[in-house]
C-alpha cells in the first residue's frame, strides 16, 4: 500500500506537469492570436482572387494556359500540411487520416506527396509514399516565401506535364474548439461554373453574370494572375493549419491542465483518508494499550 510519502511525491509529480501544461496552454494562446489574425486577414485576398481568375476562365471559350491544360488524373500530387509537433490532441491524426483516405481511394494512380511539416512528412514516409520535396518548420512562423516556393515547384511539375492535378489537404481553422478537414483542387484550376436560371422568374431578364471590361488581353491577364492565384492558395493553407494547430494545442493543454487538477484533487483525498486511517490506527492502539496497561 502507498505511504504517505508516495502520495506526496505523486501530487508533487503531477502539480509541476500541471504547471508545464498551463504555461503551453498560455503559449499557445498568445501565438494563436496573432496565427488567426493572419489567417483571417489572407482569407478575404485568396477568395476574391479565386473568384475574379474563375470569372475570366468562364468568360474565354478555350483558356490557353499550361496551367490550365486538363488531362486525365493519372499522376496526382498532394500537398498534406500537418503539425511540426506533437501534443496538440487529434490535430495530426485527422489531417493524416483525411490524407490517407484521399490517397486510398486513388491508389490505382501514381502518387507523389509535399508533406508540409514534421508529424506528417515522418508519417507518410513510414507509409512509403514517393515526395516531390518536403519542408518541415515553416508552419511555426509562415512567410510568402516558403507559400511562393511550394507553389512554384507545384506550377513547375504541372506545367512539364509531370502531374496532371494537385490537390491541397490540410484542416482550416473555424473556430477555437473546432476545426474543418478541407481536400482542395489547385490544378488544374476549374471555371467559374454559371449560376442556374431561377426557375420561376418575375422578370424578362436573362439570368447572366456581370461583364467587365478588361484593359490587358485577356491571356495576358491569365499569365499574370495564375501564379498570383497558386502562391495565394498555398499561403492561405499554410496560414489556416497553423492557426488550426495552435488552437488544438491551446485546447489539448487546457483538457490536460484541467485532468492534472482532477488528479491531484483524487490524489489528495486518497492520501487524506490513508493519513486518516493511519491516525485512527494510532488511536486505537494507545487506547488498547492504556486500557490493558490499567
Amino acid at each position: 500500500m502507498p505511504t504517505l510519502l508516495d502520495f506526496r511525491r505523486r501530487i508533487r509529480s503531477v502539480k509541476n506537469t500541471q504547471q508545464i501544461t498551463r504555461a503551453m496552454k498560455f503559449v499557445a494562446a498568445a501565438r494563436l492570436r496573432r496565427a488567426q489574425e493572419a489567417a483571417l486577414a489572407a482569407r478575404p485576398y485568396a477568395n476574391e482572387l479565386s473568384r475574379l481568375l474563375r470569372s475570366i476562365m468562364a468568360r474565354i471559350d478555350e483558356p490557353e494556359h499550361p496551367l490550365l491544360a486538363k488531362r486525365p488524373e493519372e499522376r496526382i500530387l498532394a500537398i498534406v500540411l500537418t503539425g511540426e509537433r506533437g501534443l496538440a490532441g487529434a490535430f495530426n491524426t485527422n489531417i493524416l487520416r483525411k490524407a490517407n483516405e484521399f490517397l486510398r481511394e486513388r491508389r490505382d494512380k501514381k502518387l507523389s506527396l509535399v508533406p508540409v511539416g514534421k508529424k506528417g512528412r515522418d508519417s507518410l514516409k513510414r507509409a512509403g509514399f514517393k515526395f516531390a520535396a518536403e519542408y518541415i518548420n515553416v508552419l511555426a512562423k509562415v512567410e510568402f516565401a516558403t507559400a511562393r516556393e511550394i507553389a512554384g515547384l507545384a506550377s513547375e511539375l504541372y506545367a512539364k506535364e509531370e502531374i496532371d492535378a494537385v490537390y491541397l489537404i490540410f484542416s482550416e481553422f473555424k473556430t477555437v474548439v473546432t476545426a474543418n478537414l478541407k481536400v482542395e483542387k489547385l490544378l488544374p484550376v476549374e471555371p467559374e461554373m454559371a449560376p442556374e436560371p431561377a426557375k420561376e422568374s418575375t422578370t424578362d431578364q436573362p439570368q447572366s453574370r456581370i461583364d467587365y471590361i478588361y484593359e490587358q488581353p485577356v491571356d495576358k491577364l491569365l499569365a499574370s494572375l495564375l501564379p498570383k492565384y497558386i502562391e495565394a492558395q498555398v499561403l492561405r493553407a499554410m496560414l489556416e493549419s497553423s492557426a488550426a494547430e495552435y488552437a488544438a494545442r491551446m485546447a489539448a493543454m487546457e483538457s490536460a491542465t484541467r485532468n492534472a487538477g482532477e488528479v491531484i484533487q483524487a490524489l489528495t483525498l486518497h492520501m487524506n483518508k490513508v493519513r486518516q486511517a493511519a491516525i485512527t490506527k494510532e488511536i486505537i492502539e494507545i487506547v488498547s494499550g492504556a486500557s490493558h496497561g490499567a
